[in-house]
């Protein structure tokens, strides 16, 4: 059937050189037998174009205007829909114009080209055309500019087929030189055609630049993965790169031009807005803007034979691309909001926000007596009137989707971070907003000051009562009314065991998702006697755990022999970072990507040093061809313990460093002179000293061998490694030579380094890639269908929320009756709940190179939320229950992903849950409310009989639910 109309398209196209020779119904026949033929082999990598919805309006209305269409119901519709310009027929359109889709004047880069407007919604502003569509009006019609654009797979299983109407646009800073350039380039492009581009811009060779995942001007990721997508790499609409011409020998390129660069942080990164949940149609816009059902995107039949080129003036604008519930004339609450590009969070945000019942009802009542206009805090009372004009337009009866344009110019002027088109979170949205709201609408104009009491043994519920009280005098408004509540926070000085109380107001809770107290953590083991090649080791330790967990879980599992012990270091820059020798040191100061050593070392007794052993292999100290090879470090470092009571001679190190390297040597190059016997050492205590900087001992220091040396070799000269030295003064010592010289070891040093300089002569002789790479200390790996993780109670998570856990060192709590800094345990406690409960669930986890979300499936109660048994304040007799009635989801991962809201609206006395996706709206059933993309929950109080809560009761209605749930 395809081919069939395919080639009676072609044979029309063939009969018709121009339009002017057709009439109207013999274009929009054409057209419609295209479209037919084109939609069956719609496929990755096809083209599609944009024109402007404006000429295709026209063209519609042109080809239609003697046209009597029937309907699928059998009705007809006259030709009175097309009357436009009284009985007059309407004219032919003229050259197609899609000037109003791109930036009046060329961009100033000309890496660039003409750009789009950056706010263009499909079917209001323009629409994509299936290639054979486009040639067929260009040849008929002419005119321009050619917008043409990619079909590209999406979505969580990457067979969803998406028009890429917005290339990633990215912000390219070259290193040193500060130059700066802005590109355009597929998001499915790999990072090895970022690196072609970069360097055509900045006219470089590939074998000149590093480039590094710049987000927020903080280093995050090197970008040498050269088959990795863009979108795989995470790197979101503009993102600034930075292009690193190499440099002059240190560990980072040009190190000191990049001084104020921090390559360990942790800047939140947000996510490009892409549609992942399941369409409607089989092909949506990649680039975050709606994806509506209709001809500019889908392929199915239904375009073709009626909206596509018989769509009635009338409802083409107002509906167009609109699937689902048609917001047009529906009942108030049921509009939608259009994706202003990458807006989805905040639309998903704000649909929750405005089906809050007390909120709704508050902004469209007369609020303005409560703006506080000279709040220094506030916004002025802007944030409050157009958040108040947004929820009464979306709460109005007959209102078509909304752009929220005016609303989020507000939000940008007040929160920067929320400027721009790029994807941020809904959560923090939210809590801006709450606050935002909060500060306009304060009904204390005058805020007194107020010093708080110490309890001092006094009763909990009078303290309590006190700090609301306190609270209250200084902030009083409708979100406080509504969604504030009060907890209690108990603190512990773990020195003089002091109990400090206070009782704090939150806003909302942020609940972990972890389901379990422990961690597993990956240390890589060596051993010093050379007994074993280096071997990875995955232990599990409490999450609040002390380095002496991880040691005895690690001597465990690597079968540590009596008399050894294990001696762990932070390994960072190729060096040895600190030791880990306290065994009290939190385990929470390890992130997961830190790189973790275990040396094993014979148990001494005393006066021990260590000696590090740092790899380096030959590089180029600049791009240029003729620049000089140095030698860089690299691999991870080697440690062995030898006591300073004895007398170490340079054959002596020698002797460690074979020993040391010897499970790694290839076996046809071992020879007897290769096993050397070791020298007794002894315990170690001390964490090493700050080493050289990478261009120490570059250069082999002068033979310094005398008469002496040429005696008996402990070690034949043809097996002496390249060893280099660093003395107390920073100077080197080649170890190659004067086998007998004493090494003088200084009494206030903890350690020795030494160098070994691989050639590519030794690297023959060893298997060198053991010392390569050192693993991560958790490797974050995504969830899949296959490996789903077990489902996690809300209850759960409200436990780890409120269980006791001591504080990280960056919160260390002043203790007034040590008069001192303590890092104390703190417990929390429900004290005072609100009307709404908002909870957010911690998906999203960061580090200083990796960014990632947890896919857990939480199982949250939609009715009978039983907070009674979490709740420390036991005089009320009323059960604290609540019922969900809104969540913000998110669908997809850190680099694609796309919010939406279930809410559950109360219509024509109709209690129905409703999907929100941006101006999409359609009913679903309860039971598809619960998913793994919840985000954001929000509970409201259930309004029922006061129930005496008694300790029966209480287990009743709180414990035998929490065990349920689980």
């Amino acid at each position: 059937m395809a081919i069939e109309l395919q080639r009676r398209g072609e044979k029309m196209m063939e009969s018709s050189i121009c339009s002017s020779e057709l009439s109207p119904e013999e274009e929009r026949l054409l057209i419609r037998d295209i479209v037919i033929a084109a939609e069956s082999q719609c496929k990755e990598g096809d083209t599609f174009y944009l024109i402007t919805q404006r000429w295709w309006q026209h063209w519609l209305d042109y080809v239609n205007q003697d046209m009597t269409t029937t309907t699928n119901d059998g009705t007809s519709h006259g030709s009175e829909n097309y009357e436009l310009a009284g009985s007059s027929a309407l004219k032919r359109p003229s050259g197609i114009d899609n000037s109003d889709l791109i930036y009046d004047t060329k961009s100033e880069d000309s890496n660039i080209g003409m750009e789009l407007h950056d706010t263009l919604v499909e079917g209001r502003d323009y629409i994509l055309l299936p290639q054979e569509v486009w040639k067929q009006l260009f040849m008929w019609y002419g005119g321009g500019p050619i917008l043409a654009r990619k079909v590209i797979s999406s979505g969580l299983s990457q067979t969803e087929l998406s028009v890429e109407v917005y290339l990633l646009r990215l912000q390219l800073l070259m290193m040193p030189k500060g130059e700066r350039a802005t590109i355009r380039i597929s998001k499915k492009e790999t990072i090895r055609e970022l690196h072609r581009r970069a360097c055509e811009v900045f006219d470089l060779n590939m074998e000149q630049i590093s480039i590094w995942d710049y987000y927020g001007h903080r280093k995050h990721d090197l970008m040498n993965n050269m088959d990795t997508t863009l979108d795989d790499a995470n790197i979101q609409m503009d993102q600034d790169i930075l292009v690193e011409v190499l440099g002059n020998g240190n560990d980072t390129a040009f190190g000191g031009c990049l001084s104020s660069v921090q390559e360990n942080g942790s800047v939140e990164k947000e996510s490009t807005s892409v549609l992942v949940e399941p369409s409607k149609s089989s092909l949506s816009i990649a680039g975050g803007l709606s994806a509506s059902k209709g001809v500019s995107r889908s392929c199915s039949s239904e375009l073709s034979q009626s909206q596509y080129v018989a769509s009635p003036v009338g409802e083409v604008d107002n509906s167009y691309g609109i699937s689902g519930v048609v917001t047009r004339g529906a009942s108030g609450g049921l509009t939608g909001l259009l994706n202003l590009g990458n807006t989805c969070f905040m639309n998903s945000a704000i649909q929750c926000l405005v089906h809050t019942p007390e909120f709704a009802r508050y902004f469209r009542e007369d609020y303005h007596p409560d703006i506080n206009w000279q709040n220094p805090l506030g916004m002025v009372g802007e944030l409050a009137l157009a958040f108040g004009e947004l929820l009464r337009k979306l709460w109005a009866p007959g209102r078509t989707p909304i752009a929220p344009r005016p609303f989020k110019s507000k939000l940008a002027r007040f929160a920067p971070q929320f400027s721009g088109y790029n994807q941020h979170d809904s959560q923090e949205l939210l809590a801006f907003l709450l606050d935002g709201l909060h500060e306009d609408l304060n009904r204390v104009k005058h805020r007194p000051y107020i010093k708080s009491r110490d309890a001092d043994g006094r009763p909990d519920e009078e303290v309590a009562d006190e700090y609301w009280a306190n609270h209250i005098a200084r902030n009083d408004s409708i979100i406080v009314d509504v969604c504030q509540g009060q907890y209690k926070s108990t603190l512990v000085c773990p020195v003089c065991g002091k109990i400090s109380v206070t009782f704090d107001p939150f806003m909302y809770l942020s609940l972990p998702l972890q389901s379990t107290n422990t961690r597993t953590m990956t240390v890589m083991v060596f051993a010093s006697d050379g007994s074993a090649l280096p071997a990875p080791c995955t232990v599990t330790v409490p999450k609040q755990g002390r380095c002496r967990d991880l040691i005895q879980a690690v001597s465990s599992a690597c079968s540590l022999k009596i008399g050894e012990k294990l001696l762990l270091a932070e390994i960072r820059g190729h060096r040895i970072h600190r030791f880990l020798e306290d065994p009290l040191v939190l385990l929470s100061t390890i992130k997961d990507d830190d790189n973790l050593a275990a040396y094993k070392t014979p148990k001494f007794v005393k006066n021990t040093i260590f000696l590090q052993l740092i790899q380096r292999r030959e590089e180029q100290e600049s791009s240029s061809a003729n620049s000089a090879m140095i030698w860089k470090p690299y691999g991870i470092p080697l440690v062995s313990p030898i006591s300073r009571d004895d007398t170490i001679t340079r054959g002596d190190v020698q002797e460690i460093v074979h020993t040391m390297l010897s499970p790694m040597q290839r076996v046809e190059t071992l020879t007897p002179s290769d096993l050397p016997n070791r020298r007794v050492s002894e315990e170690a205590s001390h964490p090493s000293r700050d080493v050289s900087s990478s261009g120490a001992c570059a250069n082999s220091a002068a033979s310094d061998s005398t008469d002496e040396d040429q005696g008996d070799s402990k070690i034949a000269a043809t097996s002496k490694l390249p060893l280099q030295l660093v003395d107390e003064n920073n100077e080197c010592i080649d170890l190659s030579t004067g086998e007998k010289k004493v090494i003088n070891l200084s009494s206030s040093s903890t350690s020795i380094v030494v160098f070994i300089d691989w050639s590519d002569k030794l690297l023959e002789k060893y298997e060198t890639h053991y010392l390569e790479n050192l693993p991560e200390v958790f490797k974050y790996v995504p969830a899949t269908k296959k490996a789903r993780t077990e489902p996690l109670s809300l209850y759960t998570c409200l436990e780890a929320f409120l269980r006791e856990e001591p504080l990280v060192p960056e919160d260390m709590w002043y203790c007034p009756q040590c008069k001192e800094r303590r890092q104390a345990s703190k417990k929390l406690d429900l004290w005072r709940l609100p009307e709404v409960l908002v909870i957010h669930l911690k998906r999203f986890s960061y580090s200083r190179s990796m960014k990632h979300k947890l896919e857990t499936f939480v199982n949250f109660p939609i009715h009978d939320f039983d907070l009674t048994n979490y709740v420390a304040h036991k005089n009320s007799s009323r059960r604290q229950l609540y019922e969900l009635y809104a969540l913000s989801n998110h669908y997809g991962g850190m680099g694609s992903g796309h919010y939406t809201a279930h809410i559950k609206t109360q219509l024509l006395d109709e209690n129905r849950w409703y999907n929100f996706d941006d101006s999409h709206i359609s009913p679903i059933n309860e039971e598809d409310v619960k998913s793994a993309a919840a985000y954001v929950l929000f509970y409201r109080r259930v309004k029922s009989e006061d129930v005496s809560v008694s300790n029966g009761a209480q287990s009743c209605a709180g414990q035998n639910n929490i065990s349920s749930q689980k």
